[in-house]
């Protein structure tokens, strides 16, 4: 027996030498590989005269930049910033060295990117590659409402003879846990304010009130015109004649897609090639390639040109525009990736507010919301930054309810059409799990020095009173609510809460009531911010959070904070993919009130 325990603590010894070994080895060679990459220079991008730019659309595309710079890998690209594409593109347009632009693939949306909103900045600097004579042919295989949004701003649209346009319209459709939780034995007790504050439904009912689907279907009309109103005069279709065929065909075929004018041709993929290669000069026979530059390796070149110089073309002065990005759910604490955590971002935007080289603030906010407490945090960071310096804030695609909490108080907002913001509302959920573990044989006692020690506790439903207590605060926190956007928009109170009670509102609908200043992008705020801090003619642009080098990315990953990295292309990954997402929105609920400024949850747009 004594060999036996000696062999066995001698054999998991040397499984921890070689485990450890290994991993060491394996940081020496990332660190290596980082190394050798070193800080490419992308000052002149290589690429041949008269090379079409090559829009890949199978990729998300975020509003921050990626959490990590794996350049140094030679990989693909997973994920692309906004403002990279839209600068590049607009680059593109007065590059005498790029010929056109060929786009091709389908998006690959993720958390709260690809959105339309997002959508909306790339397709108008795409119209602006068109607008200077420049060639855009965009080529189908299979497109989704969104893809075909995107493409159908090219000059030269072409599908496969046996490619289809996915376009039926928009829905959206909400997951409901009451049964289950009835099922399982977990209490849930709600108290919120606003007929329309409908992010507690998916604990309490199995289905949409009727308030909650009043104002989806309002706010998908809204999104779903603006959709139709930008492709039609693009394809020198009518909108009616646009909803028509999307009602009679739902999958839209290629013949019928080109009989009905939502594409010029039907082509093989060789045969655009070929046509390519005659453009770029390579001649059809050619066994290279057309003359090509991928967007981003040309993104990179683009962004040092715009962040260091001004309106004017000369080079950049010391005068700095911050851009902060609040995409994710609103929490309490640093967070995690994907999340807002009120406490760094608060502490960035101190640091900004502090910075005498920084001239103004762009907030650009992609959030639903969440805490009540981490929002005010935020907002107030935003009200002390309003008092020595511009504040803007650019809406994407969502900036709702805690979204909107820490908005109110820019200078200007600008918003989408397409922007789903408001649902000005608060809520509180408490759940409890005293018949799941009585089922388990489980029971709970108590000891307690005031009448309300376990008022917080999960083992046993709230009393009236102390609902009661929660009511209050929610009702106190709604009052707060009404009243800073009543004060910092400049509308009667009456008014603000005629529209709040909860209730989204598109970008569109939402400038007509006041809630946002003009419609725009995030190219439009910080021109405007720029103007109102006088210094529109140089300028240079910051950017938080930045996109992290590999090795100090994965210095913060052994020290325990991991990158989100999420794949949902198969079914069982988009089954997994909507669990984790339910299960994520769950785990960010962590005001310590538990009361919440947060729009319905998860409300995806497809």
């Amino acid at each position: 027996m004594k060999n036996f325990f000696t062999s066995l603590l001698g054999s998991l010894v040397a499984l921890i030498v070689f485990f450890g070994g290994c991993f060491l080895l394996f940081v020496g060679l990332v660190a290596t590989v980082a190394s050798m990459g070193g800080k490419k220079d992308y000052s002149t991008a290589e690429f041949e005269r008269g090379s079409y730019l090559v829009v890949d659309l199978s990729t998300n595309i975020t509003d921050a930049p990626p959490p990590i710079d794996l350049g140094v890998l030679g990989g693909g690209d997973e994920t692309l910033q906004l403002r990279n594409v839209t600068h590049a593109l607009r680059a593109a347009a007065k590059d005498d060295r790029i010929a056109g632009v060929y786009i091709s693939g389908d998006l690959s949306s993720a958390a709260f990117g690809a959105g339309y909103a997002q959508l909306r900045e790339v397709r108008n600097a795409l119209l602006e590659v068109k607008a200077a004579g420049k060639p855009v042919v965009a080529y189908l295989t299979y497109a989704t409402t969104r893809s075909y949004y995107l493409a159908s701003a090219a000059s030269e649209l072409v599908i496969d003879p046996y490619g289809v346009i996915l376009m039926p319209g928009l829905a959206t459709e909400p997951m409901f846990y009451a049964g289950a939780f009835e099922k399982y034995g977990v209490n849930v007790q709600v108290t919120r304010v606003g007929k329309y504050k409908s992010a507690v439904e998916p604990f309490i009912r199995r289905d949409m009130s009727p308030e909650n689907r009043e104002e989806i279907q309002s706010l998908l009309n809204d999104i779903w015109g603006g959709v139709l109103a930008d492709i039609a005069p693009s394809r020198g279709v009518k909108v009616a004649q646009l909803q028509a065929t999307v009602d009679r065909e739902g999958i839209i075929r290629a013949e019928t897609a080109k009989a009905n004018r939502l594409v010029d041709r039907v082509a093989y993929r060789d045969e655009i090639f070929d046509d390519l290669k005659e453009k770029t000069g390579r001649g059809a026979d050619s066994k290279r390639a057309f003359k090509q530059v991928a967007l981003s390796d040309y993104a990179k070149s683009a962004k040092d040109i715009v962040d260091t110089v001004g309106a004017d073309g000369t080079s950049g002065s010391g005068d700095r525009i911050a851009i902060v990005y609040a995409e994710g759910e609103i929490v309490d604490g640093e967070g995690r990736n994907g999340e807002i955590g009120a406490t760094e971002f608060s502490r960035e935007l101190r640091r900004l507010r502090r910075d005498p080289s920084v001239k103004a603030v762009v907030l650009r906010v992609n959030s639903p919301g969440g805490s009540a407490s981490a929002s005010e945090v935020i907002q107030r960071e935003v009200r002390l930054i309003k008092q020595v310096k511009p504040i803007v804030v650019s809406m994407g695609s969502y900036a709702a309810s805690g979204g909107y909490w820490i908005s109110t108080y820019g200078d200007r907002i600008f918003a989408e059409p397409t922007t789903i913001t408001g649902s000005i509302g608060v809520f509180g959920i408490q759940f409890d799990v005293q018949k799941l573990a009585g089922d388990f044989g489980v029971t709970f006692d108590r000891v307690k020095t005031g009448k309300y020690a376990d008022a917080m506790t999960i083992a046993r439903p709230k009393t009236p009173e102390e609902l009661a207590i929660v009511q209050r605060m929610v009702d106190w926190i709604y009052a707060q609510f009404v009243g800073k956007v009543a004060e910092s928009r400049k509308l009667p109170r009456a008014r603000v809460e005629e529209i709040a009670q909860g209730r989204v509102w598109s970008g569109t609908a939402a400038k007509e009531l006041g809630l946002v200043d003009e419609i725009g992008g995030l190219d439009a705020a910080i021109a405007y911010a720029a103007k109102k801090a006088k210094i529109q003619d140089s300028y240079r642009l910051v950017e938080f959070p930045r996109e992290k080098p590999l090795m100090e990315a994965l210095q913060e990953m052994l020290a325990g904070r991991h990158p989100n990295r999420a794949d949902a292309s198969t079914l069982a990954g988009k089954v997994v993919h909507r669990l984790e997402s339910e299960l994520k929105v769950l785990q960010s609920l962590n005001d310590p009130q538990g009361v919440y400024a947060r729009m319905p949850l998860n409300l995806t747009v497809n």
